[in-house]
């Protein structure tokens, strides 16, 4: 059975490191149409810059939120970059390659990716595979 921690919440003894505004801001709040488009180098692939500060919709300094839409047999090659990524499939399935290994990655995985991580993926299936890759920073 499953541990569950108690959540702490954000208070402590240190101050923050962003100030608090005196009003608070409001969320902003987008769909995939309303970002910014990316092509890769070498990929058939595309990616929507859906929160990230070249977003004027979402422009946030800290992180990036990018849809990452692989066809069929295409794919991205390994690279690295000095970025915390995480990696979360969403629709379809394919292939991670890493380092030292590869690995099959399917709807519902999570993949972190620490700095300086060699990885690339590749859709091995038969229908899109959708990535949310979040960055942080966000990649230029």
């Amino acid at each position: 059975m499953a541990k569950f921690t108690t959540f702490k919440g954000y208070t402590g003894d240190r101050p923050p490191t962003i100030p608090r505004p005196d009003v608070a801001p409001d969320p902003m709040i987008v769909t995939v149409q309303e970002g910014v488009p990316v092509v890769y180098p070498d990929c058939h692939g595309v990616g929507v810059r859906v929160v990230h500060p070249v977003n004027p919709n979402a422009p946030a300094k800290n992180m990036g939120l990018v849809m990452f839409y692989i066809p069929p047999h295409a794919s991205l090659a390994p690279g690295s970059h000095e970025t915390e990524e995480t990696y979360v499939i969403l629709e379809g399935s394919g292939k991670m390659t890493f380092e030292r290994y590869e690995r099959d990655v399917k709807k519902g995985d999570f993949v972190y990716l620490p700095p300086w991580c060699l990885h690339g993926i590749e859709n091995t299936g038969t229908e899109t595979l959708v990535v949310l890759i979040a960055t942080s920073p966000p990649n230029p």
